[in-house]
């Protein structure tokens, strides 16, 4: 009789280091599209966009974005810099 298939499994560490990586490759896109916004939500009715409110607005989402990639690459440097276990595959 054969043994049933072994269940995949993906180490936690490398899992969350692989999304934290995805974040990372995202953040430009989320950060362009929030830049976008206040183009988006211009009323034509009005002669002239509220340009103080805005630019509260991009120097936030711009230091948002900057504090978020401070973030990522913390955890990426603590990640990515940690000693490596050998691991061995098991015998079968």
């Amino acid at each position: 009789m054969s043994r049933p298939p072994r269940p995949q499994f993906l180490a936690r560490d490398s899992y969350r280091i692989r999304r934290l990586m995805d974040a990372a490759r995202f953040l430009p896109v989320f950060g362009f599209v929030l830049v976008l916004l206040p183009l988006m939500r211009h009323s034509p009715d009005t002669d002239a966009p509220p340009t103080a409110s805005e630019g509260v607005y991009l120097f936030l989402v711009w230091f948002g974005l900057v504090f978020a990639a401070f973030l990522m690459s913390l955890g990426l440097r603590r990640a990515l810099d940690a000693p490596k276990e050998q691991i061995t595959p098991p015998e079968d």
